[in-house]
C-alpha cells in the first residue's frame, strides 16, 4: 500500500474516533487521534492478521497496553474489517460490545487491557509463548508515554532484554502530554531511548506520521535478532483536528456538537487535500499533512 493510501485510511481511522468518543460522550480523542497513524500501518500493512479469522495461530499479536485509546483501536479495526465501522457509534454504550478499553471477546482484540503498564507484560508473555512454542508470530504493543511512569513496564522491559525476545516490538507514543500536563513536569520518564538500551532493547526513534519513517522502523525491528525492540514515536497529541493538536484539555474528554462539526470539517479538509495530491498525482509525504 503507498502513502497516500494510507494516509487516506489513516484520516478514516480518525472519523471514526471522534465519531465514536462524540456518540458516547466520553473518551479519549487525543491519544488515540496521536497514534491514528501507527495504528493504520500495524493494521493495513505491517501485521500478519486476517479479518475472516480473527483468531488464526499464527497470526501477528497486538497489545493496546494503553487501553484508554480504544476508540483508535476500534477504529482501524472496524476499517480494516473486523467488524462494521457503524459500531463505532455504539462506543461505551450499555449494551456495545465496544466499551471504553479493550476486551479479548471483540474481533481482532488479542488481550483486554486498560489498567496502565499491565498490557506491555502481557505482550512479553505472548512473545515467550512464541519462542517456546517455536512459532514465528510477531508481537506489538502500544504505550503511552505517561503510562511508562509505571514500575511494571520496566519489570516486563528487564525480563524481555534478558530473554532476547526478538520477536517483540514495543511502541511508545510520545506525544509528551499525559492527563496531567506535559509528561515531563509530572514525573519524566526522560530520555525514553536510553532507558529502553539500558534494559537491552534496540531502539528506534521515528516521526509518528510519517509513513516512509514508520516502514523503515517496523522493518528494521523485523531484521533486529537477539533483542528487543522499542520504537519511540515522536507524536502530536490530537493530530489532525486543529483545536485538539497539542492540547492537553482532550486526553480524556469528548467533543459537543459544535465542536464534533469542527473536528469532522478539519478532517474532511485533510481528504480534499489528499484527493487533489491522487487526482494530480504528487508524490505522497507526511501523513495527515494538509
Amino acid at each position: 500500500m503507498d502513502n497516500l493510501e494510507l494516509r487516506k485510511r489513516a484520516n478514516e481511522v480518525r472519523k471514526g474516533i471522534i465519531t465514536a468518543v462524540h456518540s458516547a460522550k466520553a473518551g479519549h480523542p487525543g491519544g488515540s487521534l496521536s497514534s491514528a497513524d501507527v495504528f493504520t500501518y500495524l493494521y493495513f500493512e505491517e501485521m500478519n492478521i486476517d479479518p475472516g479469522n480473527p483468531g488464526k495461530e499464527d497470526r501477528d499479536r497486538f497489545v493496546l497496553s494503553k487501553g484508554h485509546n480504544a476508540p483508535g483501536l476500534y477504529s482501524a479495526l472496524a476499517n480494516r474489517g473486523f467488524f462494521p465501522v457503524e459500531d463505532l457509534t455504539t462506543l461505551r454504550k450499555l449494551g456495545s460490545y465496544l466499551q471504553g478499553h479493550p476486551c479479548i471477546h471483540i474481533p481482532g482484540v488479542d488481550m483486554s487491557s486498560g489498567s496502565l503498564g499491565q498490557g506491555i507484560s502481557a505482550a512479553v508473555g505472548m512473545a515467550l509463548g512464541g519462542k517456546m512454542d517455536g512459532k514465528d508470530f510477531r508481537v506489538y504493543t502500544l504505550l503511552g508515554d505517561g503510562e511508562i511512569q509505571e514500575g511494571q513496564v520496566w519489570e516486563a522491559a528487564m525480563f524481555a532484554g534478558f530473554r532476547k525476545l526478538d520477536n517483540l516490538c514495543v511502541i511508545v507514543d510520545n506525544n509528551n502530554l499525559q492527563i496531567d500536563g506535559p509528561i515531563d513536569q509530572v514525573c519524566s520518564p526522560y530520555p525514553i531511548d536510553k532507558k529502553f538500551q539500558a534494559f537491552n532493547f534496540h531502539v528506534i526513534n521515528v516521526d509518528a506520521h510519517d509513513f516512509d519513517a514508520l516502514r523503515a522502523a517496523f522493518g528494521e525491528a523485523r531484521e533486529t535478532k537477539g533483542m528487543p525492540t522499542c520504537i519511540v514515536l515522536h507524536s502530536l497529541k490530537g493530530k489532525g483536528v486543529s483545536f485538539m493538536e497539542n492540547n492537553v484539555d482532550w486526553h480524556g474528554k469528548a467533543p459537543n456538537d459544535q465542536e464534533y462539526a469542527v473536528a469532522m470539517a478539519d478532517l474532511e479538509k485533510i481528504d480534499a487535500e489528499l484527493l487533489k495530491q491522487e487526482t494530480a498525482g504528487a508524490e505522497p509525504g507526511k501523513a495527515g499533512e494538509a
